[in-house]
């Protein structure tokens, strides 16, 4: 998801990626999915094969711990603030955790193709010294969207195709 926010002396976009279902949701799931399995897992263990019991919860915690990891992936951003003379690059999850600053005089854009069509372009902010890499977790819609906000933004220093070889 890319949403942007312009004010007179500066451009803010938020880049991040789509999320299908809050926590709350995922935790709704989880409880809706332990019930009738834990029931199932019971009625054996009452039965004599206690020895589901265990699985059943280990299942569960599998579960939750996917959802979890999913839920957390999903918490990442990146917002990308755009002045007259500087562009600020911050990502993380809830606070950023990663900062880079660049001159806009000296700063530039390089787009790389996709290499699929359902990928989007590789976007890249770079300087003589430094490069950050822009909206590798979006979907091709979104990538394209931040692309043209960016090329709205920026000079264009670099297009090249992606290379198909590997090492």
């Amino acid at each position: 998801m890319v949403s942007s926010t312009r004010t007179a002396s500066r451009l803010m976009i938020i880049a991040r990626p789509n999320q299908s279902a809050s926590w709350r949701a995922n935790l709704l799931l989880l409880f809706a999915l332990s019930l009738p399995v834990l029931a199932i897992a019971v009625i054996f263990a009452l039965l004599g094969a206690w020895l589901i019991l265990p699985f059943a919860g280990a299942e569960m915690l599998a579960l939750g711990a996917g959802l979890h990891y999913a839920n957390r992936k999903q918490q990442f951003q990146q917002v990308i603030t755009v002045s007259e003379d500087s562009v600020c690059i911050d990502q993380g999850r809830r606070t950023p955790s990663e900062r880079w600053e660049f001159s806009r005089q000296n700063s530039g854009l390089t787009i790389t193709n996709e290499q699929h069509p359902w990928d989007g372009p590789a976007l890249c902010v770079h300087d003589r010294t430094d490069r950050v890499t822009l909206g590798d977790f979006l979907n091709r819609e979104d990538s394209l969207k931040l692309m043209a906000l960016l090329q709205s933004e920026f000079h264009v220093r670099a297009r090249s195709k992606r290379s198909t070889s590997e090492f």
